[in-house]
């Protein structure tokens, strides 16, 4: 089998599915450790239950998803005032942070549910869908604010570039599944202000940080740059996925707009200048603002982007550009990333070998599983 073939995708998807499905636990799904049982020390994270859900619903396991589903409408959500909690301890909430990253992953995961049919979907998609536009959607900013405490009453100054990029894949879901175009409307209105105008005006790095009033704040963290959520820096693989996310919105709209293609290609081709090294294997975390790597760890959500968004253009535009780097890279994940059990290594030191440095365990299958899927359904 051959790198990135249907048969090698095929086969490394039942790979990963089945060790993903150890992630289950008789509330939700935990953290997986590196030998695929559970990490009982920590919580359980919306984030991680609400992308699990999504995976068995994109993959069409019924069951699990809709243990997912359960999950998401008792244990997490908030039942006095709506929403969902961040973090589930063994009796009760140890996390009470309102945040739109994890309220994303809810959206899009009750859209996927709702569409393969899993029982409790519809009422959870309406929650979302309510909640989203309730308390993150900013009508005003054409953006998502980042955090509120547990009642809603306190939101935090910063915004983030990353709940946005999520939400905008949130919305094409959610439009997907209730054919209310005004949701992709929505991800336009953050495509043109977070890529359009403050992308553009990076020399097509993405802007990670903002302040309440939506002003760049390009160096917060520069004392943590490997902070796992708001690392400092430009983000390649945030770069990639912006550009994978810029076509399936124009794509969604019935009226293209032509400028989302053009700034898709200028954001991979920006990501793989600051990041592609001829030398060395798979793609750094971070680089300063002028292309400089900061955080060199490798990452598999990084290569599972880069390759996505390849695919992507190459669908797109047929140059042999994107197919040789798609090309590339999926022999890159197969050789560095992929365990011999099938699921993929979380992260790489610059020299390949295992770090910990942001990440511990293997707890993510939705990055990977929507690489070792996308060929697929883009021609479904």
């Amino acid at each position: 089998m051959t790198p990135g073939d249907p048969e090698w995708r095929a086969h490394r998807l039942d790979q990963l599915l089945t060790f993903a499905r150890r992630a289950r636990t008789d509330t939700g799904f935990g953290w997986l450790l590196d030998d695929g049982t559970v990490d009982a020390t920590r919580p359980e994270a919306l984030w991680i239950n609400a992308r699990m859900t999504y995976v068995w619903s994109l993959v069409g396991d019924h069951e699990l998803a809709a243990h997912g589903v359960a999950a998401l409408r008792n244990r997490f959500a908030d039942p006095e005032r709506g929403g969902w909690f961040d973090e589930i301890g063994a009796d009760a909430p140890v996390d009470h942070a309102k945040r739109c990253y994890g309220h994303d992953f809810v959206l899009l995961a009750a859209a996927a549910a709702a569409r393969a049919g899993v029982a409790g979907a519809d009422v959870l998609l309406s929650e979302a869908e309510s909640i989203h536009l309730m308390h993150f959607w900013d009508p005003a900013a054409g953006r998502c604010v980042e955090e509120w405490n547990s009642d809603w009453t306190r939101l935090e100054d910063y915004r983030g570039a990353n709940s946005n990029m999520h939400a905008v894949e949130a919305y094409l879901a959610a439009a997907r599944a209730t054919g209310d175009d005004a949701w992709t409307d929505r991800a336009l209105l953050i495509c043109e202000r977070i890529i359009g105008v403050t992308a553009r005006e990076h020399d097509w790095r993405v802007v990670e940080h903002f302040g309440a009033d939506w002003t760049a704040r390009p160096d917060l963290n520069r004392d943590r740059p490997d902070d796992p959520f708001r690392p400092f820096g430009a983000t390649p693989g945030h770069g990639l996925e912006w550009a994978r996310l810029l076509i399936e919105v124009r794509a969604a709209l019935s009226q293209p707009r032509e400028w989302l293609l053009g700034a898709a290609e200028a954001l991979f081709e920006r990501a793989v200048a600051d990041a592609l090294d001829d030398d060395t294997a798979l793609l750094p975390y971070t680089t300063d603002w002028d292309g400089t790597p900061v955080v060199a760890e490798r990452f598999h959500w990084v290569m599972a982007e880069a390759v996505s968004a390849a695919e992507t253009l190459a669908a797109v535009t047929d140059r042999p550009l994107y197919r040789g780097l798609a090309d590339r890279w999926w022999a890159e994940i197969d050789e560095h990333l992929i365990a011999d059990d099938g699921s993929w290594r979380h992260e790489l030191s610059p020299a390949l070998e295992p770090s910990t440095r942001t990440w511990a365990g293997r707890p993510d299958a939705y990055h990977a599983v929507n690489a070792l899927t996308l060929p697929d359904r883009m021609m479904g």
